[in-house]
């Protein structure tokens, strides 16, 4: 269904189905600001460069793709904007953020391997620099294609397939140092 007709059911559709994507949008805005604060507003003025451009939009394409990289192309900006705020002690000391993790059930110390097991995964994922992180959570958590994840980045695709590469290989390297790893895998 395009947009560009126009009309209160084209309006109302574009809006159910952009909204229907909040909240891969806010997981992937922590990943770049590492901030909830700056991750809204990330989102915000994603939805907001979205409404404006939506006769643009045909939902019958990949409308999740076109907000993705509205929202990477809207952080660079940011990034790429030089800061006129200092930043004191306490911007520093709170450290990097990160994206929640999901809890599985199961006993008390099986449990408690799984958290620490996530812990070291969400470091490790943390610590991986901003251009793999990105293709990480891309594809990891929110299941794009590596052409989608190149028209996101705006890179070609092998520069995606190669950052992927690089980043599950540091993480598997972070990983495999990890205790309850082996634990855990032996309860598979």
């Amino acid at each position: 269904m395009s947009l560009q007709a126009g009309g209160p059911k084209a309006e109302a559709a574009f809006r159910e189905a952009s909204l229907a994507c909040l909240d891969g949008l806010f997981g992937f805005a922590m990943v770049l600001a590492r901030e909830p604060a700056a991750a809204e507003d990330l989102v915000q003025e994603t939805y907001l460069r979205a409404l404006s451009a939506r006769h643009k939009a045909d939902l019958s394409e990949n409308l999740r793709g076109w907000l993705f990289t509205i929202l990477h192309n809207v952080w660079r900006n940011e990034v790429r904007r030089p800061r006129l705020e200092r930043l004191d002690e306490a911007d520093v000391s709170r450290g990097p953020r990160s994206v929640v993790w999901l809890v599985s059930p199961g006993g008390p110390h099986e449990e408690l391997e799984r958290v620490r097991l996530r812990e070291t995964l969400r470091q490790a994922v943390d610590e991986l620099p901003s251009r793999l992180r990105e293709v990480v959570i891309l594809r990891g958590f929110e299941g794009f294609s590596y052409q989608e994840i190149a028209s996101i980045l705006g890179c070609p695709t092998g520069t995606v397939m190669s950052r992927l590469a690089r980043g599950r290989a540091l993480i598997r390297r972070r990983l495999a140092d990890h205790p309850s790893r082996a634990s855990c895998e032996a309860g598979r």
